[in-house]
């Protein structure tokens, strides 16, 4: 136990020191997190009639980031998979930053689910045992019970290993390797079952699709890796850390991959739902086209398929795909992308129309926009930490006094 007292300590120790630029960024996130406070603050005295959902469309842009950040959690496994599966070594290297992004994902998840509940009081029947907690019957409690446990996994393999790095000890893969193998299996159960919560409602006819759980996980695949791309890039700029080349040209070419395959699922959808268009395609429609008169949601469409459709030629081009000037922007355009197509893309038009056939359209409010943004915040700000801690021990900066090395490679 005080081992596990001085590995905390050395590890806080080391996060709070930084430089001019560490600080303002800490600052910078630290204002948006205050202004989610607040948005929070209006939301439980005034009640979700500050935001701008309504009965007819009670999911909106804390729902669609809830979604987006599922993927990019289970997206932590493009590493995960190649370190331990293929036994690729630049990957091995970084395999924990990887687990340190999917921690800060859920907890972000999290984030939105309280901010999204409009009755915090009632979080404690999301606990098992404690609450009125709605299993097997609801799969929000089988989405639960995935996210926890997949938070579980990548915080004990994640910060064992660290340890074992901290003290010099070697790891010990007869109970270390299961939960990584079982980690990578249960990635793909969580943002499946998110797709299933969606799915399985008959009365929403856009989601009701047996589609919509491969192409969450393809979108997924291709998200978060973006997202670890772009992280991998600012840690080689501003850390003592070196980040191999072959660890980045494999997590552009799984970009590559996965995105040509949402985009074709995506086209698929237009064909099928277009082609002999009945009233079940109107969701679909609307949001492409508008309906009514309404178009609130078509130039979110029509920018997500650009920007997709954009970066996946730059991904395909092996001469942009390797230059990492070019190769952030192309990250950025997908990252976005994906957030409009399952955010704004997908999660409002399902409400539109309504089962009875009511058009009612969504825009989010400030205090929507400004608890989004804090949400984000309070995650990167996790997210900061947590890399720069774990940085720290793989480069030696944090080990215990004493040990042979700053680790035992695995």
């Amino acid at each position: 136990m005080e081992k596990i007292i001085n590995f905390s300590a050395d590890y806080a120790r080391y996060v709070i020191k930084g430089g001019t630029k560490f600080y303002t960024w800490i600052g910078f996130l630290g204002l948006l997190a205050m202004g989610a406070l607040y948005a929070f603050y209006l939301q439980n005295t005034e009640g979700l009639i500050v935001t701008g959902m309504t009965s007819q469309i009670h999911d909106g842009l804390y729902f669609a980031n809830l979604v987006f950040l599922v993927g990019v959690a289970a997206g932590a496994v493009t590493i995960v998979f190649p370190a331990y599966v293929y036994h690729h070594k630049a990957m091995h290297e970084v395999t924990v930053l990887g687990e340190m992004l999917a921690i800060s994902a859920v907890i972000m998840v999290m984030l939105f689910v309280f901010a999204h509940m409009g009755r915090p009081d009632r979080l404690w029947h999301m606990v098992p045992l404690i609450g009125i907690f709605n299993l097997p019957g609801s799969m929000l409690a089988w989405d639960v019970l995935a996210l926890t446990g997949y938070l579980v996994l990548n915080f004990i393999c994640g910060f064992y290993y660290l340890y074992t790095k901290y003290s010099g000890t070697k790891v010990n893969n007869s109970y270390f390797m299961p939960l990584v193998y079982i980690s990578i299996v249960w990635a793909l159960s969580i943002h499946t079952v998110t797709a299933f919560l969606i799915s399985t409602m008959p009365s929403r006819p856009m989601w009701h699709h047996s589609m919509m759980p491969i192409r969450f996980i393809a979108t997924a695949f291709a998200a978060g890796p973006c997202l670890i791309i772009l992280a991998f890039m600012v840690i080689r700029n501003n850390t003592k850390m070196w980040i191999q080349d072959s660890a980045i040209n494999l997590l552009a070419t799984i970009v590559t991959w996965c995105l040509g395959l949402a985009l074709f699922l995506t086209m698929s959808e237009i064909v099928v739902e277009l082609y002999a268009r009945t009233e079940h395609a109107n969701g679909l429609y609307y949001l492409m086209f508008g309906l009514n008169g309404l178009t609130s949601l078509v130039p979110w469409f029509w920018s997500s398929l650009v920007f997709m459709l954009v970066a996946f030629v730059m991904f395909l081009i092996p001469s942009v795909r390797s230059n990492y000037k070019l190769l952030p922007i192309a990250c950025v355009l997908a990252f976005a992308g994906i957030w409009i197509e399952k955010g704004m893309g997908l999660i409002v038009p399902g409400f539109i129309p309504t089962p009875i056939g009511e058009v009612t359209e969504y825009y989010p409010t400030i205090i929507e926009v400004v608890m989004s943004l804090g949400n984000w915040a309070i995650g990167f700000l996790i997210l900061t930490v947590l890399l720069k801690g774990a940085i720290g021990i793989l480069v030696g900066d944090i080990k215990m006094p004493g040990s042979a090395a700053a680790g035992a490679s695995q």
